[in-house]
């Protein structure tokens, strides 16, 4: 890292304040742990502790959901008009102080700033905007019945948009009139902090929003509690089928977003140079931490070799280094952890016979980093072409005929996204159409909006989020 651009990091750090120790965010006000359990959340990008956060255990558990329980009375009272009021206020106070949030979204979490700036905070701001309009609306949106909230709701969002799936999720449900109680990832915990103190300031009723910090022990006393109404869970397959274990033979409402392993597929009609630009967007955004991350790319045979020489070319553009620079394309890897799965199925790949790519690049000495990564020469049967990387590492496979590219593109557990590649239209809705995928897009990749529905099939989750898909699986028809 140059001279300008570790002065030009250390000023956009300046614009955050970072407490030393954080409690949890219960009925209006952080208090202290009941287990009196500390863990540290670091930078990825310099492994430096930005703070310590609470462990939350059964009892803070069972404090946070009295105290939904308790504002419930109030906020189920409140009018939806008055409801919608709140959300606009957050919208607002979370767009003047987008600069912060995307500061502290890229110190937790190691993304680029570019990409916490220009994609994550301004769809923030509209999902609260989106279901402020909403909330005065729900009878619509339910159609001829009559509906009412679940209750509490117990929400637990993942690392990668911590503040994104926050969004997605606390919106939705206090439009409806339902109290929440979050839990965020213990590794990016400082947004969602952030958040609940824009709550305080907007004078949102106590207990209507608590937060709760803690690791996944916390998160499974949330799931367990009796009091819950409804789970809404993002994060990887195997914990959510231990959510949908847990909660067998208990009435409580749930959705569960999972895994992928999106195809993206490109037809030898393609505009070949738009199509490598999507491609590298569909895997490298966000270091390839996305659940819906165009991960195997299916190229038609004629033009593979065409196709990955300009893949390879545009990728060796690609710049790693500080998030905070905002010429970053690759920032930091999450997590040691995670560094380590990715490292370990990439060697894998590679002893399976995969000819690996990357780019040549020095990665930063502190920190957690990995070169942006191309496998060609791939098996469909490969670990690196079936499994979730959840990493900067894209697989190649090839397909002769559409017939075979869809099924190339099925042939996996997870059901979330997919992407095509075509001049003709005819051919996009030939293909979409037969694809198992919740999520399609064409000539274009990682594009979302408040209104859309998102969520996938078979393991990659049932349930949709955004638009009035999402509102509607916050509400329940009266009994």
């Amino acid at each position: 890292m140059n001279n300008w651009e570790y002065a030009e990091s250390i000023e956009s750090e300046k614009i955050v304040k970072i407490e030393k120790k954080y409690g949890h965010f219960i009925n209006g006000e952080f208090v202290s742990p009941n287990s009196k359990k500390y863990l540290d959340t670091i930078s990825p990008s310099s492994e430096e502790v930005l703070s310590s956060i609470s462990i939350g255990n059964e009892k803070d558990v069972d404090f946070a959901v009295n105290a939904a329980k308790e504002g419930l009375k109030q906020w189920s009272k409140t009018s939806p008009s008055e409801r919608s009021k709140y959300l606009f206020k957050l919208a607002r106070l979370i767009q003047e102080r987008s600069r912060e949030f995307a500061v502290l979204e890229s110190l937790d979490g190691g993304k680029p700033i570019k990409e916490s700036r220009d994609f994550d905070l301004p769809q923030v701001a509209q999902n609260f905007f989106y279901y402020a309009g909403w909330a005065d609306k729900i009878d619509l949106a339910w159609g001829s019945g009559i509906s009412k909230p679940y209750g509490v709701v117990g929400q637990i969002i993942p690392w990668n948009f911590p503040l994104l799936m926050l969004s997605w999720k606390v919106a939705p449900a206090l439009a409806t009139g339902n109290t929440v109680v979050l839990k965020p990832a213990e590794t990016t915990p400082l947004t969602a902090l952030l958040f609940a103190e824009l709550c305080d300031e907007v004078g949102l009723p106590k207990g209507v929003f608590n937060l709760i910090t803690g690791d996944g022990t916390t998160g499974s006393e949330l799931v367990n509690h009796k009091d819950i109404k409804k789970i809404a869970f993002t994060g990887s397959t195997s914990v959510g089928k231990y959510i949908q274990k847990s909660l067998a033979g208990r009435d409580v409402g749930l959705t569960l977003e999972l895994g992928g392993k999106a195809a993206n597929i490109v037809y030898n009609d393609a505009a070949l140079d738009e199509a490598v630009e999507g491609v590298v967007n569909g895997i490298f955004f966000n270091q390839g931490h996305v659940c819906c991350a165009g991960s195997r790319l299916l190229v038609q045979e004629d033009i593979h070799d065409v196709f990955i020489n300009k893949l390879e070319k545009r990728m060796q553009t690609l710049r790693v280094g500080n998030p905070l620079d905002k010429n970053t394309d690759i920032g930091a890897i999450n997590s040691k952890d995670q560094l380590d799965k990715i490292t370990d199925l990439v060697n894998e790949g590679v002893s399976d016979g995969g000819e690996l790519f990357q780019i040549e690049c020095e990665l930063p000495k502190n920190g957690f980093w990995f070169k942006p990564s191309l496998f060609t020469g791939v098996q469909a049967n490969y670990k690196i072409a079936t499994e979730e990387i959840f990493g900067p590492v894209l697989t190649t496979l090839t397909f002769r005929t559409p017939d075979e590219a869809v099924e190339i593109a099925n042939n996996t557990e997870y059901g979330l996204s997919a992407g095509i590649w075509t001049e003709k239209g005819s051919k996009i809705l030939w293909t979409a159409d037969r694809l198992d995928a919740g999520v399609i897009w064409a000539n274009t990749f990682n594009k979302f909006d408040p209104a859309s529905p998102f969520g996938g099939y078979k393991e990659s989750g049932f349930g949709r989020e955004g638009g009035r898909h999402g509102l509607l699986s916050y509400l329940k028809a009266s009994s």
